[in-house]
């Protein structure tokens, strides 16, 4: 069975051209799924049906996993069932019909702009690391990119006089507008920092670490937890918030739901409109707050 994860990861990659990030997502709910085959003595993928399929499903409730978690693992779940017929391993998807838990939608923790430029306030200029750090958030919360694509742009993805950055994931690629501040932060870390912390100068990578090798999420992680810390924000802040924040405070100043939609690389509407609801929540506390008769 490993073989045949082994193909459908390969298929994954080369044909459909999922991002990293999302490759190690499958890769992790496919083994676990044959790991759980192998715990029921069953070695062969073929032998297993819809009842197998609800029965892990079951199991994972029973450890305790969310109902995201489960959906997501489902999904991964039927891919690999849907390659395997195609490819006429197995003759029948057994997740055919099979409805995903429902996932309540959970509203995004955004920051307010005051919150925002606090935390962009606490990285300093005065070593190679703050440079570097004052430019990765100022261009997240300029873009709106997610912290993959940040951390993946190369050199020459990011064009200064254009004032843009191309971002490419998997398959497709978006242009992105940057602002003069995120610009001035760049062009800072770019003459001032980056050319002393690379070790060879043919690095592709914008951002690197203080060995001098591309930055990982791991790494970008325990920066922005720093951070926040340091400005003493009573939120929790993911990687994602800038990107929440971003797109949120685009609509509330006017931005329209396709523009905002197109920045942040959504292929689908309906996951850009959760911001419209943000915005809707945040007239009524207003309201709330300010009016006389509320």
């Amino acid at each position: 069975m490993e073989e045949l994860v082994l193909h459908f990861l390969d298929f994954l990659k080369n044909d459909k051209r999922l991002s990293l990030n999302t490759l190690q997502s499958y890769k992790r709910d496919i083994e676990q799924y044959i790991t759980y085959l192998k715990d029921m003595k069953i070695q062969n993928i073929a032998n297993t049906n819809k009842t197998t399929v609800i029965a892990y499903l079951l199991h994972l409730q029973k450890k305790g996993r969310a109902t995201s978690t489960i959906s997501r693992n489902l999904a991964s779940i039927r891919s690999f069932y849907q390659y395997l017929t195609k490819k006429g391993i197995i003759s029948q998807d057994p997740t055919e019909n099979l409805e995903s838990p429902k996932v309540e939608k959970k509203l995004p923790q955004i920051l307010s702009t005051k919150e925002v430029e606090l935390l962009l306030e606490q990285p300093k200029c005065d070593d190679l690391k703050g440079y570097r750090d004052k430019a990765m958030l100022e261009l997240l919360y300029a873009t709106g990119i997610r912290v993959s694509e940040l951390i993946s742009l190369d050199l020459d993805d990011v064009n200064l006089e254009m004032q843009y950055i191309r971002c490419n994931k998997g398959a497709r690629e978006r242009i992105v507008p940057i602002g003069s501040v995120s610009v001035n932060a760049l062009q800072e870390y770019l003459t001032k920092s980056r050319n002393l912390l690379i070790q060879r100068p043919d690095e592709k990578a914008l951002f690197v670490n203080v060995n001098g090798k591309r930055l990982t999420r791991q790494g970008f992680w325990k920066i922005i937890k720093q951070y926040k810390n340091q400005a003493k924000i009573n939120k929790d802040i993911t990687p994602h918030t800038l990107r929440h924040s971003f797109a949120a405070h685009l609509l509330e100043n006017g931005a329209d739901l396709r523009s905002i939609q197109e920045m942040l690389g959504h292929s689908d509407i309906s996951s850009t409109q959760i911001y419209a609801q943000l915005a809707k929540n945040r007239i009524k506390e207003i309201y709330k707050k300010t009016h006389p008769r509320a």
